[in-house]
């Protein structure tokens, strides 16, 4: 694998199975990217070093997951200008709700973008990545418009099957049932 643009932090490795589809999303477009465990509370001077660093060693955006009021993603925001997206990892309290509202809540001038929480904001982080990565990377940007297009022709073709199924149950298009 070439050289990471994208650094994934998780504030514990039991964090995986909620970030994995960030990392899944990262590797279907071919961006190259490296995982860590780090913690805000336990070692903040490893995730500070982390984020000072992570410039000069060509990453161009950093991935942040925590759950509960972890503030993983803003210390890391607060030591880097690259990009950094909030991760909220599921918890007990309202389903992460606390994760969600310590990311989305940053003071200004510090900024975080957050996605939801669970599996669809995960994926959704990496995606935001590519996107961040394909304004100066032409290839990356025609995977990505590749990738729309398949999921708009995807829907087209659901809707369809959606059509003839109504058709076939209530008679007529589907489109007056009801």
């Amino acid at each position: 694998m070439s050289r990471p643009v994208v650094g994934i932090l998780m504030g514990s490795d039991s964090d995986w199975q909620y970030i994995k589809p960030a990392a899944s999303a990262l590797h279907e477009f071919g961006v190259p990217f490296e995982v860590h465990v780090m913690s805000a509370h336990r070692t903040p001077h490893q995730v500070a070093e982390y984020a000072a660093q992570a410039e000069t060693r060509g990453l161009k955006v950093i991935l942040a997951a925590a759950g509960g009021a972890a503030h993983l993603a803003g210390v890391v925001a607060a030591h880097t200008t690259l990009p950094v997206i909030g991760i909220p990892v599921p918890t007990g309290l309202a389903g992460g709700l606390d994760s969600l509202l310590s990311m989305v809540q940053m003071p200004g001038d510090i900024p975080v973008a957050t996605v939801g929480v669970g599996g669809g904001g995960a994926r959704n982080a990496g995606l935001l990545a590519i996107s961040i990565l394909a304004l100066s990377d032409e290839t990356l940007a025609q995977r990505l418009k590749t990738f729309r297009q398949r999921l708009s022709e995807k829907v087209k073709s659901r809707d369809s099957q959606l059509q003839t199924k109504l058709a076939e149950e209530f008679g007529g298009s589907g489109e007056t049932v009801g």
